[in-house]
């Protein structure tokens, strides 16, 4: 298999990222069935496996491939020209991915309150704050137009307000400006990378959102990450269902999420005292329910000096 340059090619973008016939098809500026054939070929002898989304059909690099192979891959990148050229081509492809995400909520800014969004369920958040709130600092993390983040900053110390969409960010910050909200603070950022220092935050909350993460691990990991030792996440997001229809009418990634998923996303990031509950089922069709899970970020170990 790896004695093909092209295969070789496709194995270290996999490697890399889940990634579509198409998207393979523009990074590589190879064929539909050239590329068809190589993966095909790459999944009968166990290197490949795919996922369907919709309509279309990811693939990546098989879940524990030995290192052997990875090592393979490198030393024979090093022999092919287009290796280099070919990751600089993935990183514009991602970005295409993310701007075709973020155009849509572009055109959603400052209707949220207007159109029906799944999910978005006044009973599921009110059930969230009688579980929370205190006065601190909250970060809420696809906060769209901010609707929830100017509820939060009533109460709050302090609310940061991010979301991926520069329209969506300039609109709330005007709308908390004309609202007399000095403790708003919006930041146009990504889940996954979010503008905002380590340890800094004691709530980090995800409405919804979730769905719209690229990787929905590395997004929880990074609310682990700005939160401060003994600070606590609470994700409020749709159920897994079967309403395909989401992915164009609402630019869903995810089809939801199992309780159990998104329970393991939390351990797995290092929270501890995990708890979930459904919240909020809809009596229309296709009847989304929404679950809600809170975990904490571990309080700070004290030294012995501490104790002096």
């Amino acid at each position: 298999m790896l004695a093909d340059a092209s295969r070789v090619r496709v194995l270290l973008l996999l490697a890399q990222e889940e990634l579509s016939v198409a998207e393979l098809q523009e990074i590589c500026s190879m064929g539909q069935s050239t590329i068809s054939t190589h993966l095909s070929q790459l999944k009968q002898v166990g290197l490949v496996e795919d996922r369907r989304t919709g309509k279309h059909v990811l693939y990546q690099l098989k879940a524990g491939a030995p290192a052997a192979l990875l090592s393979m891959l490198q030393e024979a990148a090093a022999e092919i020209p287009e290796a280099s050229t070919d990751l600089d081509a993935l990183r514009l492809a991602l970005d295409k991915r993310r701007d075709r995400m973020r155009s849509y909520f572009d055109e959603l800014a400052g209707k949220f309150g207007r159109h029906y969004v799944p999910g978005r369920s006044w009973k599921g958040l009110a059930e969230m704050l009688l579980k929370l709130m205190p006065p601190m600092v909250i970060a809420d993390l696809g906060a769209g137009e901010g609707t929830f983040s100017q509820l939060l900053a009533q109460r709050a110390e302090k609310v940061i307000a991010v979301d991926n969409s520069e329209k969506m960010v300039e609109f709330g910050a005007d709308l908390a400006l004309r609202n007399g909200f000095t403790n708003l603070e919006y930041r146009h950022g990504d889940l996954e990378a979010l503008p905002i220092e380590t340890g800094s935050v004691d709530l980090a909350f995800l409405s919804q959102s979730l769905h719209h993460a690229a990787h929905p691990k590395r997004a929880i990991a990074e609310a682990y990450r700005i939160l401060k030792p003994g600070g606590r996440i609470a994700v409020l997001d749709l159920v897994k269902h079967h309403f395909e229809e989401a992915r164009e009418l609402y630019a869903d990634l995810w089809l939801g999420f199992a309780e159990v998923e998104l329970v393991g996303h939390l351990r797995q990031a290092g929270f501890v005292e995990i708890e979930s509950a459904l919240v909020h089922r809809e009596e229309q069709s296709p009847f989304f329910e929404t679950v809600l899970v809170l975990g904490g970020k571990a309080p700070a170990q004290a030294g012995v000096g501490d104790f002096e």
